[in-house]
């Protein structure tokens, strides 16, 4: 069994911790609204990423590979759910008298695992490669994987939120506060462009 963790952990390591869609979501919001204000979206995010990592593992993956059409819906619905976040936060930074941008909260973490339709192949991959390469039984593999993926992902999102939070405390004055907002606004965008194209 802990063969089989470390392996995982060094498997997902370049994948969880590398600046892909979600850690720059994380960092964004860190940055934005400091730390302790991710929690409630990194709370649904992983909930969800859990539900979703067990449900690939027992069986969920066939149903994907018999409905392609469904992969690319929730690539598009995905993309422009995040560009609306990239949208409201670029606007809370230019818009003097705006309606405060208000912090992701825990069902926006659960849109954006559900929307996300790389995590689905990064955790099938993960099944087909670690799946059958334990001597446990299938209950017991895909949900000691499904764990493991999923608090990695945890430890991942939390350290780049804390990026984030820590990049913001440098900009305190309002001018420069803007600019931070108005680059991670951006920055969210080119990640919607970049699940839409991937």
């Amino acid at each position: 069994m802990l063969q089989t963790i470390v392996a995982l952990v060094v498997f997902l390591f370049p994948l969880a911790y590398s600046p892909g869609p979600g850690n720059m979501f994380f960092a964004a919001n860190g940055a934005r609204f400091g730390f302790s204000a991710t929690v409630p979206a990194n709370i649904g995010y992983h909930t969800a990423t859990w539900i979703v990592t067990a449900a690939i593992g027992f069986g969920l993956a066939t149903v994907m590979d018999q409905f392609p059409q469904l992969f690319i819906a929730l690539k598009v619905v995905g993309s422009l759910y995040v560009l609306w976040i990239a949208w409201k936060m670029f606007k809370a930074g230019v818009l003097v008298g705006a309606q405060e941008a208000k912090p992701a909260s825990f069902s926006d973490g659960v849109i954006l695992l559900i929307l996300n339709p790389k995590a689905y192949v990064i955790i099938a991959l993960m099944f087909t490669q670690f799946l059958t390469h334990t001597d446990m039984g299938q209950l017991m593999a895909v949900l000691l994987i499904t764990t493991v993926f999923t608090l990695n992902n945890l430890i991942s999102f939390s350290i780049w939120a804390l990026i984030g939070d820590k990049i913001a405390g440098l900009f305190h004055t309002r001018d420069s506060a803007r600019t931070l907002n108005m680059v991670f606004g951006v920055v969210l965008a080119l990640v919607a462009v970049w699940m839409l194209g991937s």
